[in-house]
């Protein structure tokens, strides 16, 4: 009978341990909606996430699982909030605790992915020495410099391609494309500053798939320490990396 007892207490314990592991990471992410939001602090769970998903990618990703999670909080919770009348699974506690850890501490894209060796060009070489760089380091996107040390574009792959067929087409030849034209004429050619952005060395892994989802041209972030287009760029992510930014996210 003793024994009995005591297995029944120790599983008391664990149910009562993921009820409040549960009701405390709900919590967690309701706080953290508001506050970085500008919420109000009376304002329901779900309509606070729903107004989320246009701007985080984490609540877009699990909107459903949350919205759930609120019903779940409220069918678990008695009415004054003193005591639980039932107990979340484990499989349910694990998940929500994730998605808190996704919102609270989020991995930083300079920590996990981005590319740390930028490597850049000058506005002033030819479209031959670019197409020679981009070839030998294998990376498709090249933020572009000019004499100020300030960003005027991207060299990207796919786009001096489709300039050297529209340059062949209107009756240039090969040679002239690629020892005559540098990468600033072909730059300034096309609208180009929609294709690239800036982010502070803080930028979160979360933050950059909003910034690649929400603009669907981007082809690179650039991290310097404040976001600036005059700073030393610290790292790069381009739409090679959200695949990456996908798994890390998934595994956290």
């Amino acid at each position: 009978m003793a024994k009995q007892i005591n297995e029944n207490s120790v599983q008391d314990k664990v149910e009562k341990s993921n009820s409040l592991r549960f009701l405390s990471a709900f919590n967690n992410i309701d706080y953290a909606l508001k506050t970085r939001y500008g919420m109000n602090r009376s304002m329901g769970f779900s309509e606070a996430v729903r107004k989320a998903v246009s701007y985080n990618f984490t609540i877009r990703k699990y909107e459903d699982d949350l919205i759930s999670y609120g019903r779940l909080r409220n069918a678990i919770v008695h009415d004054n909030g003193d005591f639980t009348i039932a107990e979340p699974h484990i499989d349910v506690v694990e998940k929500i605790e994730k998605i808190e850890k996704l919102l609270t501490t989020p991995p930083k894209a300079l920590d996990v992915v981005a590319r740390r060796d930028v490597l850049t060009v000058h506005a002033s070489k030819s479209m031959r020495e670019v197409i020679e760089l981009i070839a030998s380091s294998n990376y498709s996107n090249l933020p572009v410099y000019n004499d100020d040390n300030e960003i005027i574009g991207i060299a990207n792959g796919q786009k001096i391609l489709d300039s050297f067929g529209k340059y062949l087409l209107s009756g240039g030849s090969a040679d002239e494309f690629l020892d005559y034209v540098k990468i600033e004429d072909m730059l300034s050619r096309i609208e180009n500053s929609s294709y690239y952005a800036f982010a502070n060395k803080d930028i979160t892994v979360e933050q950059a798939l909003s910034m690649f989802h929400q603009n669907s041209k981007l082809l690179a972030i650039l991290v310097t320490a404040n976001g600036g287009a005059r700073e030393k760029p610290l790292g790069i992510m381009t739409g090679a990396d959200v695949i990456k930014m996908n798994s890390i996210l998934e595994t956290y």
